[in-house]
Parts: C-alpha cells; sequence; structure tokens
C-alpha cells in the first residue's frame, strides 16, 4: 500500500513529470486541508521510489515548497507539513481571509427561542441516565412522521438519531464496509464521504453527473458489471452539481441495485434546500429498501449535529450493536433542539429558500466581473457548480489563496484526480461575503491569465 501522501496526490498529480507540477500538487493538499500542518512526508527518496521519478525530481518539488513555507525539514525529523508565517497582501481591502470551502449557512431564524423552548424538555429528562443509543423516542417517531407526511411509510424503530449525517454514514460504513470491497460513488460527489469510503478500505468505482443529471446507463451498466457491494448516491440537489435525481427513473435505480446485490446509501441532507424547483420527487425509499441519511444541520445551522438513518428493523438492529465502539449516543440538548424546530419545518423551508436565492444572486453578479463562465440553473442545494471552460481548477484555487480567498479546486470532488474544468461556488454565504468572495475570485482569475505563475506546472495536473 502506498503512501498517503501519493494516494491523496492521485494519479494525474502522482504522475507529474516535473518538480512544479508535484510542489503544486502537495501544497493545493496543504490548503485544502487534507494534508495536515506538522504530519510527516515521506522522504525524498522514499517518494522518489514511490512515484518511479527521480530523486532529483523529489528534492526540487520539496525545495520549491520549503522556500514557500508549505514544508519544514530538519535533519533528523524529516520533511513535515508547514505553513508559510506570511503570505502577499490579499487584493481586497478586507483583512480577513473568505472562506468557499464550507457550504453551510448560519442559523435559521428561530434557533435561539427553539434553544430556550427546549430547556424545560431537556431538564425533564435529568432522571435518566442520559445515553440513548437509537436516540430519544420522541424525535425517533418525528423524524418517522417526517416521511410519511413524504409518503414513506415509517415507524420510529426505523430510525437511529445520529451526532449529523456523516456520523450516520460513519456508523454503517463500520456496520456493512469490509476492506477491499467495491463501493459506487458520484463524481463529483461530497468529498468526505470519498474520504470515509477510502477510510474503510473500499475499492472505488465511479459514475458520472453534471448540473444536467446522471448518465442512467452508465450507473446501470456500473451496478451490473461492478456488482458494488454499496453505492453512496446523492439523489436531491446533489452536492456539488445541484442536480436532482428524475422521479421516474427511481424505481428502475433502486430495482437495478436489488438484482445487482448492491446497498444504496441515500444522502438526503439536501433534499430540503429547495429554493424554485417546480416538483419535488418521492424520497428514494419510496421506491424500495434503501438507506437514507437524513439531517437537520442544513436547513437549521450546521452547528446543530443532528442527523439521522433510516434503515430495515433488521438493520437498525445490526448498527446499535456496533454504536457503543464509536460512540454512545447523539447530545441530549442538541436533541431536544430539533423537536422543537420539527414543529414548524415549512418555517424553516421558506426562510433557507430566501437564503439560498440570495446567495445564487451574489454568485451570478459575481460572475460579471469573470469571463463569460458557465453557471449551470440551480434550483436549490448548497452551492453551483462553474464551468471553467479551461482546466485551470487546481492552479485557480491556488492563486485565490494569494488574494484571501480558500476554495476547493474541482479535484476536491473526484475520486481520481479528475474534474479540473469545474469549481465549486458556495451560495449558502451572506450575500456581501459572497460578493467580497467572487471579487478576490476575478482578481485571481486576472492573475493567472496574465502573469500565468502556475500555468505550466497545471497542465501536468490535467486529466479531463
Amino acid at each position: 500500500m502506498g503512501s498517503r501522501l501519493v494516494q491523496l496526490l492521485g494519479p494525474a498529480r502522482a504522475n507529474s513529470p516535473v518538480a512544479a507540477g508535484l510542489a503544486d500538487g502537495v501544497r493545493s493538499l496543504v490548503l485544502d486541508g487534507r494534508l495536515s500542518v506538522g504530519e510527516r512526508l515521506p522522504s525524498e527518496r522514499a517518494l522518489a521510489s514511490e512515484l518511479g521519478r527521480s530523486r532529483a525530481t523529489v528534492t526540487a518539488a520539496y525545495d520549491r515548497l520549503e522556500a514557500a513555507g508549505y514544508v519544514s525539514r530538519v535533519h533528523g525529523a524529516g520533511t513535515r507539513v508547514a505553513l508559510p508565517h506570511a503570505s502577499r497582501p490579499v487584493a481586497s481591502s478586507a483583512s480577513t481571509e473568505v472562506d468557499f470551502t464550507i457550504s453551510s449557512t448560519g442559523s435559521t431564524p428561530g434557533l435561539h427561542e427553539a434553544t430556550l423552548r427546549a430547556l424545560p424538555r431537556l431538564a425533564s429528562l435529568r432522571g435518566g441516565s442520559g445515553y440513548s443509543l437509537p436516540g430519544l423516542s420522541e424525535l425517533r417517531e418525528r423524524v418517522a412522521a417526517r416521511y410519511r407526511e413524504r409518503g414513506v411509510p415509517t415507524s420510529a424503530d426505523e430510525i437511529i438519531i445520529t451526532s449529523g449525517a456523516m456520523h450516520g454514514f460513519a456508523l454503517v460504513l463500520a456496520t456493512l464496509a469490509r476492506p477491499g470491497r467495491i463501493a459506487l460513488v458520484e463524481q463529483p460527489t461530497f468529498p468526505h464521504a470519498i474520504d470515509a469510503l477510502r477510510r474503510a478500505g473500499q475499492r472505488l468505482v465511479t459514475t458520472p453527473v453534471s448540473p444536467d443529471g446522471w448518465d442512467a446507463r452508465h450507473l446501470s451498466t456500473t451496478l451490473l458489471e461492478s456488482r458494488p457491494h454499496l453505492a453512496y448516491l446523492v439523489p436531491d440537489f446533489h452536492n456539488p452539481t445541484g442536480a436532482t435525481f428524475p422521479e421516474a427513473e427511481r424505481d428502475r435505480l433502486v430495482a437495478t441495485a436489488r438484482a445487482a446485490g448492491t446497498t444504496l446509501v441515500v444522502d438526503e441532507t439536501c433534499a430540503e434546500l429547495n429554493i424554485d424547483r417546480p416538483d419535488t420527487p418521492s424520497p428514494m425509499a419510496a421506491f424500495g429498501d434503501v438507506i437514507t441519511l437524513g439531517s437537520m444541520s442544513k436547513v437549521a445551522w450546521g452547528g446543530l449535529r443532528v442527523g439521522w438513518i433510516r434503515a430495515s428493523r433488521e438493520l437498525v438492529d445490526r448498527i446499535l450493536a456496533v454504536r457503543p465502539t464509536i460512540d454512545l449516543g447523539t447530545a441530549p440538548l442538541e436533541q431536544c433542539i430539533t423537536m422543537e424546530l420539527f414543529e414548524d419545518v415549512p418555517a424553516l423551508q421558506r426562510a433557507m429558500a430566501a437564503r439560498l436565492a440570495a446567495g445564487r444572486d451574489a454568485v451570478e453578479s459575481g460572475l460579471t466581473h469573470l469571463p463569460p463562465l458557465l453557471m449551470p440553473s440551480t434550483p436549490g442545494g448548497l452551492a453551483v457548480w462553474i464551468d471553467l471552460q479551461e482546466p485551470v481548477s487546481t492552479a485557480l484555487s491556488l492563486a485565490a489563496h494569494e488574494h484571501g480567498l480558500r476554495i476547493p479546486p474541482g479535484p476536491r470532488f473526484s475520486a481520481s484526480g479528475v474534474l479540473e474544468r469545474y469549481l465549486r461556488i458556495p451560495i449558502t454565504l451572506e450575500p456581501e461575503v459572497t460578493a467580497d468572495g467572487m471579487r478576490r475570485l476575478a482578481g485571481a482569475w486576472r492573475d493567472l491569465h496574465e502573469t500565468g505563475p502556475l500555468r505550466g506546472a497545471v497542465r501536468h495536473l490535467t486529466v479531463v
């Protein structure tokens, strides 16, 4: 098994024939947070051997990174990840960074009041231990009722309350995943889902998604030929493309997965984030036995770490048997607050729709400062998936950092290092913050195309 650095670089970056390309690949991983400050990197000799490159190339790459402040090299302690102590002044007059890496909103109106109303409910629980593996029975019933409202018969014993959707996914993987098995993911998809699958030792196969939707034939063929033991899908306001899987094809997909012996894990964290989509398709669970992940974090506040798993009773029992090895239940206070928020889901949806519409408008307006990039129709979700029309996403991300803008490059949403033509821009931030970030992005674009400091290196990273 190769080093973590080479796994993160992916084949396109790892195979870069020049030091500049390798250095920029490592720098992108540092800025993206996938390499941690202080983390030890392979020695020059070991990395050269692993990549099949000359030691001189690796040494030159490390020299570049050290000169820029992205690694520190101490005799006897090896090469470790670092961050520059000082960078070029940002182009904006603002002194703080704009962070486009996180697609999450501030708290929804009413969260403070819901928290206050939740306190008596919490006080009523003080006589118990405070631990509950499946979650508070009242909240499980309320989540089940929400599924019934959406047309899916569900009982409380088919629900597990979790500390967010990703925690739920971790519980599912701890129960079902075995190292070396095949798992299917969309490309692009939510980066942390890719990370979780790889951490569980899964071998990934991909199926393409664009703002226009899924390639249904490719998806079906991949399921039937690769026969993955599970598939992770985001069918509603897909992250990051914003696409929605057509209701007319959902029944066929569930049937194909069943024929392939594949367990569908459906992430519905974005399902309530509608701005102006005319129709709301039935949940995937309405068409067969799938595992569904849900969350209150996107529609209420990212800091409210409450989610859920909807699954068969048999699988719920299996997950609950595994859960004590990971945690002992979700915090009661957050569950009590979520109960209060469930009292008026339509109000949450209206507030979120208005916020997302304003964010979408801010991105569209900001694109007027950039060349004619392609912004797809975005009827809901967390972000817009911009087509840059040339493979410069990593280079643009690196240039944006020099303007005080943190934005992940397209390959971060890929399982194989592709998608250099694309960039995800969140629509979840306050409009004025988004406008500031778009101005910084425009400055980075000008730097990239006028001075071209990274273009030669980026060509070696391009795989689309």
